[in-house]
């Protein structure tokens, strides 16, 4: 097994809850259970079985078979999942946190204590994979245009949660412009947003969310 297929496979057998680890994966490569089932030459329900948790945690054996094959079915599609994760992170700039099991972007936005700014009926429907702590304006002088989509991670269905933003409206800007777009955008220590980000926003249907929770305190309730 590659470093990649090591990682995943390590996180899904050390998991307390394997079976939503095995969903959560399986979810990230946007991968049906149909899909995976076809390649895997079982049933779905087998699949629905083991992410439920009905069937007991699965060996070894059968976490390296389910990691070959999402990587090899994602190759398949193009690699596009594969090749972001295995892009290396500027942790300095931003950190990259992914949650055990998706949880709704609502509940998200009140474990943060967040002041809903738009897109509210939007969050009632998102979920989110994990989320991403920005320093706005590190990465506005220090990230290469190039470099932007790696703040996603292994998903763009994750919180952007800017630090050191004076406005909101460079990291709106900078979301317009890239072809990958976040669930939610959390400005952090903003009283308000700028017009324009506020205006790209209810273009872009990406809800912002502010908050003046620390971020230490952020990480601690989101785990």
């Amino acid at each position: 097994m590659d470093e990649l297929n090591l990682k995943i496979a390590g996180e899904i057998t050390l998991s307390q809850n394997p079976g939503s680890s095995l969903k959560k994966w399986r979810e990230i490569f946007g991968i049906t259970q149909t899909e995976l089932a076809k390649y895997l030459k079982v049933t779905p329900s087998t699949i629905s079985d083991y992410e439920s948790n009905r069937r007991k945690s699965p060996g070894i054996g059968v976490v390296k078979r389910f990691v070959a094959a999402i990587c090899e079915i994602d190759k398949q599609k193009g690699g596009w999942t594969v090749k972001k994760l295995q892009m290396p992170e500027k942790t300095e700039i931003y950190q990259l946190v992914d949650f055990e099991a998706s949880q709704m972007a609502i509940d998200f936005v009140k474990k943060i204590e967040g002041k809903i700014v738009t897109n509210e009926e939007i969050l009632k429907t998102k979920k989110l994979f994990g989320y991403t702590v920005v320093d706005s304006l590190r990465a506005i002088l220090e990230l290469p245009a190039e470099d932007f989509i790696k703040i996603y991670g292994t998903t763009t269905e994750r919180a952007l949660i800017f630090t050191n933003v004076s406005m909101g409206r460079s990291p709106m800007i900078a979301i317009k412009v890239t072809n990958l777009k976040p669930s939610i955008v959390v400005m952090h220590n903003l009283s308000e947003v700028d017009k324009l980000a506020v205006k790209i926003s209810e273009i872009e249907k990406i809800p912002i969310v502010t908050t003046v929770l620390p971020i230490d305190e952020i990480k601690k309730r989101l785990g």
